[in-house]
C-alpha cells in the first residue's frame, strides 16, 4: 500500500472511531432491542434473580413481573430490564 493510501485509511479509521464515518455504529438507535422506551424519572429497577435455566422459566417470569407489578402496563418497559 503505497503512503498517500495507508494515510488515507489511517485518517478514515479516525472519522469512524470518533463517529465522524457513516460506520455502521453511528446510529445506535439501531442497536436498541426495544426502540422508543421511556425509563420513567427517578425509576430503579429491583433487584432480580437472572435466569439460569435450572428452573421452570414460567415461574421466573411471574417473579419478574410480581416485582415490576406498578409498571405492568408498560410493556416496553419490562421488556427494556428484563434479564
Amino acid at each position: 500500500m503505497a503512503k498517500r493510501g495507508k494515510l488515507d485509511h489511517i485518517e478514515e479509521r479516525l472519522r469512524e472511531i470518533e463517529g465522524g464515518g457513516d460506520h455502521a455504529l453511528a446510529d445506535m438507535a439501531k442497536l436498541y432491542l426495544v426502540p422508543d422506551v421511556v425509563i420513567p424519572p427517578k425509576f430503579k429497577v429491583s433487584d432480580f434473580d437472572k435466569y439460569k435455566g435450572t428452573t421452570f422459566p414460567k415461574n421466573h417470569l411471574k417473579m419478574y413481573c410480581q416485582k415490576m407489578r406498578v409498571y405492568v402496563k408498560d410493556e416496553k418497559l419490562l421488556m427494556h430490564f428484563f434479564q
